[in-house]
């Protein structure tokens, strides 16, 4: 599928902005949720509005504002709000049946032929598939086959990472401000440096990080006396998602699998928000060439439909009964939404547009950055891309509260955008793959408008 205007999906002339934000309906709806929902919510702190509906990569308010969706429900909806193939699978499988626990039905059985013809490297034909609900449950359940097949409890994974809150699963989460809310120990859990080349603390030259790295989870691994108990498992992200859309460098992850295998140690690769085509491949892993032992895959699979798998290769498949449980795992909705989506992104010329735009978007945030004394740095691959804001170049201190007016900003002017990263001063583009080229260009001008206001203030 390509986007053309013959076949929009999106509202025309967006964005509009009609009424003050919020309007009058927006803040009926919101005095409600303020009454009777938890005061622990985050994104109404700055997404201040309700929502009637939404049409590809755009959101109308209650009020009838129109924004531009740079959001998209935190990388979920990579085919945007109502992509008709997402919408017609859903409205099939709802006259069928929308709930049964783990007995086949054609949903299910159509999601995982589906899925085994699309992974990557050598898990095509040479998988196991485990459902599982969210993302969180997803890489717990990960971690937890990682230590079954080990028989090691100690898991690392890296600084910056993100893979979830709920449960145990918050000990691979490297901000400790979520493991302190979960009350969760830390236990079992190490962690190495993720080489994040803009602000890596190493010693090495750029092009040596990755090396560094290696070598230093080697030393973990290999000296009796570096304190890490012997590792059953690695979780990485191959692009970190909320620490920051970091891309490594190239031979990260290809280097990674080396050690895995050198050491006979699962290699997790968590793809729940770079996968689905959202950097521009089916998997990031592909750009790589590498192979996961274990990969997560949730988020824009289910098309805002909760669902998600855990693949593994066919040697682990010695696990008992109810290994891991959940009465909503592979619901018949999310399955028949993730058949269709995959069944979407699939196409290389869809793929090959996400590279495209991507590297054009790359391109445009960096003319932005040149005449910017804020933006520190520009990374990304395919829709995955980040803008790091800095007080100044020369110090990188942080930008956090700068970024945070950045968002608020291009809100107010009809553009939903993110933050992320190490210090919540990453603005990330997560917008729906489908988005057409006119949104892309005016969201980059109120981008840069919103830039130009905040260095004035700042």
């Amino acid at each position: 599928m390509s986007v053309h205007m013959s076949n929009r999906l999106s509202i025309e002339n967006a964005p509009m902005i009609k009424t003050k934000i919020p309007g009058p309906r927006s803040m009926e709806f919101i005095e409600v949720q303020d009454r009777f929902e938890t005061s622990s919510r985050s994104y109404t702190g700055f997404f201040n509005f309700a929502v009637d509906y939404g049409k590809g990569s755009t959101v109308v308010d209650m009020d009838g504002n129109v924004f531009i969706d740079w959001f998209g429900g935190v990388s979920v909806l990579n085919l945007g709000h109502g992509h008709p193939e997402v919408v017609g699978a859903l409205k099939g499988q709802i006259e069928k049946i929308t709930h049964i626990t783990e007995v086949p039905t054609e949903a299910r059985i159509k999601y995982l032929k589906t899925l085994n013809s699309v992974l990557p490297g050598k898990m095509k034909d040479n998988s196991k598939v485990l459902m599982t609900v969210t993302g969180a449950d997803a890489c717990e359940a990960a971690v937890s086959l990682a230590r079954y097949v080990s028989k090691k409890p100690t898991i690392l994974a890296f600084t910056g990472s993100y893979h979830g809150i709920a449960g145990g699963i918050v000990g691979a989460t490297s901000n400790y401000h979520y493991r302190d809310y979960a009350g969760f120990s830390t236990q079992n859990y190490v962690y190495a440096p993720y080489p994040y080349p803009y602000r890596f603390q190493g010693k090495s030259r750029p092009e040596d990080i990755s090396k560094e790295v290696i070598d230093r989870i080697e030393e973990m691994i290999g000296d009796p006396y570096s304190g890490v108990p012997p590792i059953g498992g690695i979780i990485v992200e191959p692009v970190q998602g909320e620490g920051g859309y970091i891309v490594p460098p190239d031979d990260f992850l290809p280097m990674l699998r080396e050690t895995c295998d050198k050491h006979s140690i699962p290699l997790i690769i968590d793809e729940v928000q770079s996968g689905i085509g959202r950097t521009g491949k089916l998997w990031e892993s592909e750009y790589h060439n590498v192979t996961p032992d274990i990969m997560c895959i949730s988020k824009s699979i289910g098309g805002g439909i909760p669902i998600s798998s855990v693949v593994y290769k066919k040697e682990y498949d010695q696990l008992p009964k109810a290994f891991h449980l959940g009465t909503y795992r592979g619901n018949p909705l999310g399955l028949a939404a993730g058949a269709a989506i995959l069944e979407v992104v699939r196409d290389e010329k869809f793929l090959e547009r996400v590279r495209s735009k991507g590297k054009y978007l790359l391109n445009r945030f960096e003319e932005i950055q040149a005449d910017s004394r804020i933006i520190g740095d520009v990374r990304g691959r395919g829709y995955m891309i980040a803008t790091e804001i800095v007080k100044d170049r020369q110090s990188k201190i942080p930008g956090t509260e700068l970024a945070g007016k950045i968002r608020g900003a291009m809100f107010k002017r009809g553009v939903l955008m993110h933050t992320c990263g190490h210090y919540g001063n990453a603005m990330r583009f997560m917008a729906p793959l489908t988005i057409e080229d006119d949104l892309i260009d005016k969201g980059v001008s109120i981008f840069e408008e919103a830039i130009k206001e905040t260095e004035v203030g700042s």
